[in-house]
């Protein structure tokens, strides 16, 4: 770790209680180590940690995130934070999407990157029909779905197990894609605005599942 002199004190014992290096440099070598207009004055070297979709799956999760084509680091990061905050499993990052350990990413996801290592998955039918193969509900948040959020909580859809995919965000799911899902679920407007940005729709999806989730128990996925 590297930090400017007498500073993070708190941060200095519990890197040397965890046999962490810790060095102290100037500010002219933080600018050079940081991407920020203005650092923390601490940078941390850390070895990245990317979760494999089959042990995931050996696990039985019951909420899973699956952002397909997302290619805004700040959407990425914060659908990693509100899928943490929500208690989901995992959040896969499907198809050609950014890198999340990308430095925007990694600072939208506000440190649950660390909590809640991401998934890569190139191939997004493939990872699709694998969640399934899992028993897992796969629902697709599209605006022009057949059932809406409210429905889907009332008749217990979302007591399942359940992945969300969610799309990119100026072109939304492939029609493929989304019609590959169990279901296709909107989430309702009632004011005048056209629709959500991407995190905002994540986290309303997302909230929604765990909350019946947890009144009703998530169980396997029927026809």
């Amino acid at each position: 770790m590297f930090a400017r002199p007498g500073e993070h004190d708190d941060l200095r014992l519990s890197a040397e209680r965890a046999g962490v290096t810790w060095h102290e440099v100037d500010d002219r070598a933080l600018d050079a180590l940081t991407a920020t207009v203005h650092s923390q004055g601490v940078v941390a070297v850390c070895r990245i940690v990317v979760e494999d979709l089959d042990e995931l799956l050996a696990n039985k999760p019951a909420l899973v995130a699956v952002c397909v084509e997302v290619r805004d680091p700040g959407n990425a990061g914060t659908v990693i934070r509100c899928a943490d905050a929500a208690g989901a499993d995992c959040v896969v990052l499907a198809g050609d999407s950014v890198d999340p350990f990308n430095a925007k990413a990694v600072r939208a996801s506000a440190g649950s990157l660390f909590h809640l290592p991401p998934v890569v998955a190139p191939d997004v039918t493939g990872t699709v029909d694998r969640l399934k193969k899992q028993g897992m509900t796969v629902l697709a948040a599209d605006a022009r779905g057949e059932v809406d959020l409210d429905e889907a909580t009332d008749t217990g859809l979302l007591q399942r197990r359940t992945a969300w995919l969610f799309g990119n965000e100026a072109h939304g799911l492939p029609a493929e894609l989304a019609a590959a899902a169990d279901q296709r679920v909107r989430i309702p407007i009632h004011g005048r605005a056209e629709s959500l940005n991407l995190a905002t729709a994540a986290a309303v999806c997302l909230y929604a599942s765990a909350r019946a989730q947890r009144r009703g128990g998530a169980g396997p996925a029927s026809g």
